[in-house]
């Protein structure tokens, strides 16, 4: 197929004319062949042009199909058919890519190029229309009708449009300094009208798709019609264009102007004390290689301006310096492309991470969804859970997965809102706050930020930070986030933050609402052994300069450390144990004393010391003795609750720094046996006669919350009845006091800390049944779970017969 660029008068005048008056003999070019048998005619697509009646163009081919057609067409002296492409793009052509009116042409001369390509020099003469294809290969062959070129009755008005065509196409040549002298000679000199006019519109600046409309149309007036219109559209282009242009040169003048009054100012500044020249060229080299818009650069000039106004020795200027230092190392509008191959950040994040399946999909569906849309903001994840479960290192895969900078900024302890939205840049040692610092530490405007320990932000005399975040984390206000040491909005909406918190009860109630909270349980015993064995172990050796040959844990060893010797919903103690057996094998290395590679379990209690009893049933085997589960900030545990029975007057106290609603649940707890000692089998003698006392061991530590209720109702049942609670049994829920169990929350961590502690019945109030079954199987199967929905089913099930 031939390849033809959209051609103007500089290809035709220089490559069509010049090659023609060197090669061929003009004249020989206006003689018309003679050739009426020819009737299937080879058919030659091109590309970016449209072949006119009475035009000589030069046509380069590089196909072989192409070569041969027109090579073969000269030995035969044939007619070649030449049509365009609807479509410029396609390489290989059908039938359908093919407009169906074209031009005949004869072939004058083919010379042949050094890289092997041909130019045919070809002359136009007579439109046609295709009838039919005859043959596709080596080249396309169809049968055809010529068309014949209408003339228009009304001489001397076509003549006056055609005067009007060549009055504008010299202006144009004039206008356009791309378009050569020459073609402003060669229109003047044609007086043939249908010569002209199909010479302009051969080589005037239109579409291909117009030319062809041009092509196609049988009136020679309304073709100059419709090619005068285009013309006038052209004409009005170039007069925009020069406008501009000239518009260009005064503000180019204006700026020299500026520039030379600059130099002044440097020169006068340099004899007062030496000027600013080296810090303001500097300043302006980086901002040549920022990328910005004209909002930003704009103020950043009046920034630089204002630099250049004060005396070196001035504080002043140092304030302004650091200013646009800060100014200039910002990234702006410079963003890392982010990485959407999913399958590849599934496998990160697996690598990375034993379990935390929920946050893992959470964060391929937002990758997914970005890859699709392609301009999405990104979300404000909030990870929740106990210490130690991977919540910041998990940021850490979630940037490498996607490709981006990672910063962790530490919210823990925060105080002063100036730490997020930055100080006054008048002030003494004025900063940016952290959010922006972080910005210019990734260099790209699109990093992963991990906000760490929200819960623990503070609140003081200098504004509550709390508060500043929140436009931080607002999808919808941090396009344009207002830091005061920067004095202008910056945007933030690209930058994927994470935060991770222990506890929500510490966090503002609208900040919650602009963050998408996911809860992070502990981990499970099989987990633990997981993640020791991909991780942990080989941390530590490699920490303390150990091979892996050096010491080996197995499965057995691994869980009786988890079982004996820590109590957490996470791993950090699991490491802790970890380390201190490679330490005590570092220690037998650099002695070079023998050991067993291999540690077994009775050496890890001699490493570690002696193990935590395992057993409950000795704790909770006596009357009034239950076990009850608990929510913390480090994840679920176990507590006991304990009552017992002395003389007196019916009086309840409690110890054990318990909280206004647990002193309240235990309260409820008595006035409800009081209420139904008949049912329970009571007598109202016992209860008049006993003063009942209700202890929580552990008394140091603060407790408080209603999901205590139920345990302390069977506490006190049972110490009344003297029979004992079923062993290896607990329980968790509310009480009211028309006997009815409320559900409570923090379900998955109470069962996770039940079943490290060898529990296996749980009872539960029948609304936490959607919680239980939100919870993998795995994490449940050595638990029996009970649903209730009256303290009566509490008692049945609690105490033994």
């Amino acid at each position: 197929m031939a390849e033809f660029d959209d051609l103007n008068f500089d290809e035709i005048i220089n490559d069509g004319f010049s090659i023609v008056a060197e090669e061929i003999n003009l004249s020989d070019l206006m003689n018309e062949p003679t050739n009426n048998e020819q009737t299937v005619f080879p058919i030659l697509p091109v590309r970016n042009m449209v072949m006119f009646p009475k035009v000589v163009i030069p046509i380069t081919a590089g196909r072989e199909m192409s070569i041969k057609l027109l090579e073969e067409a000269q030995k035969n002296n044939e007619f070649i058919g030449i049509i365009s492409q609807n479509n410029s793009s396609i390489e290989n052509p059908t039938e359908n890519d093919l407009y169906k009116t074209g031009t005949l042409a004869k072939i004058i001369k083919i010379i042949k190029l050094p890289e092997g390509n041909i130019t045919a020099i070809t002359r136009g003469f007579q439109r046609f229309t295709v009838k039919n294809f005859t043959q596709s290969q080596p080249y396309f062959k169809a049968e055809i009708i010529k068309l014949k070129d209408v003339t228009s009755k009304k001489t001397e008005e076509y003549a006056a449009l055609l005067e009007n065509i060549k009055d504008l196409a010299l202006k144009i040549v004039e206008l356009d300094p791309n378009i050569p002298s020459a073609a402003n000679f060669a229109i003047k000199n044609m007086n043939d009208n249908e010569d002209l006019l199909n010479f302009i519109c051969t080589n005037a600046n239109f579409t291909s798709a117009q030319k062809q409309k041009l092509l196609e149309e049988k009136s020679l007036m309304i073709r100059a019609q419709k090619c005068y219109e285009l013309m006038h559209d052209e004409f009005r282009k170039l007069e925009l264009r020069n406008q501009i242009h000239l518009k260009t040169n005064r503000e180019l003048d204006k700026s020299q102007r500026e520039y030379f009054l600059n130099q002044q100012i440097r020169a006068i500044q340099e004899e007062l004390g030496g000027g600013p020249e080296s810090d303001v060229e500097e300043l302006l080299l980086k901002s040549k290689k920022i990328k910005w818009n004209d909002e930003v650069e704009s103020h950043f000039q009046k920034e630089i301006n204002r630099l250049q106004r004060q005396n070196p020795n001035s504080p002043d200027y140092n304030v302004q310096r650091n200013y646009l230092d800060f100014f200039t190392d910002l990234p702006w509008e410079n963003y890392s492309k982010d990485i959407f191959d999913i399958t590849k950040a599934q496998k990160v994040l697996d690598k990375a991470h034993f379990g935390l399946e929920d946050i893992k999909k959470r964060i391929l569906e937002h990758m997914a969804v970005l890859k699709l849309k392609n301009n999405m903001k990104s979300p404000i994840l909030c990870l929740v859970g106990p210490p130690g479960v991977g919540k910041t290192s998990l940021g850490k895969s979630v940037a490498d997965s996607l490709g981006r900078k990672y910063v962790r900024v530490s919210l823990g302890g925060l105080h002063d809102e100036s730490e997020i939205r930055g100080h006054r840049k008048t002030y003494i040692g004025a900063m940016a706050g952290r959010i922006l610092q972080s910005i210019k530490k990734a260099g790209t405007s699109n990093p992963v930020i991990v906000l760490d320990e929200i819960d623990k932000i503070g609140q003081g005399i200098h504004g509550d930070p709390s508060s500043a975040l929140l436009e931080v984390l607002d999808p919808e206000q941090n396009s344009a986030f207002y830091d005061n040491f920067l004095e202008m909005g910056y945007d933030l909406s690209k930058v994927m933050f994470i935060a991770t918190a222990n506890s929500l009860s510490t966090v503002q109630r609208p900040l919650l609402d602009r963050m998408e909270i996911i809860e992070i349980a502990g981990y499970t015993l099989e987990e633990k052994v997981e993640i020791a064995k991909r991780h942990l172990i080989k941390k530590q050796q490699d920490e303390n300069g150990l091979t892996a040959k050096s010491f080996k844990l197995g499965n057995p060893e691994l869980k009786h450390i988890i079982d004996a010797h820590t109590s957490e919903s996470g791993v950090r103690s699991l490491e802790k144990k970890i380390a201190a057996i490679a330490r005590w094998v570092a220690l037998q290395t650099a002695m070079e004393k023998e050991y067993d590679p291999k540690i077994s379990i009775e050496k890890v209690d001699e490493i570690l010391g002696v193990p935590r009893p395992k057993s409950l049933s000795e704790i909770t085997g006596v009357p009034g003795v239950v076990t009850g589960l608990a929510w913390t900030q480090v994840g679920g545990d176990i507590l006991f609750i304990e009552s017992i029975l002395s003389e007196g007057k019916g009086n309840l106290s409690m110890t054990g720094n318990l909280g206004t609603v647990m002193k309240e649940s235990a309260t409820i707890a008595l006035e409800y046996i009081k209420a139904k000692h008949d049912e329970m089998g009571i007598s109202s003698e016992d209860i008049q006669k006993n003063n009942i006392h209700v202890h929580v061991p552990e008394g140091a530590t603060p407790k408080d919350g209603p999901s205590a209720g139920i345990a302390m109702l069977t506490s006190i049942v049972s110490s009344f009845k003297n029979k004992k609670v079923k062993p290896h049994l607990a329980m968790t829920g509310e009480i009211t006091l028309r006997g009815k169990v409320l559900p409570v929350g923090g379900i998955k961590e109470k069962l996770l800390a039940a079943a490290r502690a060898g529990i296996t019945h749980i009872i539960l109030c029948e609304a936490n049944r959607k919680d239980v079954e939100e919870i993998k199987k795995d994490y449940l199967k050595t638990l029996k779970i009970s649903y209730v929905s009256r303290m009566s089913e509490v008692i049945d099930l609690a105490i033994e017969k």
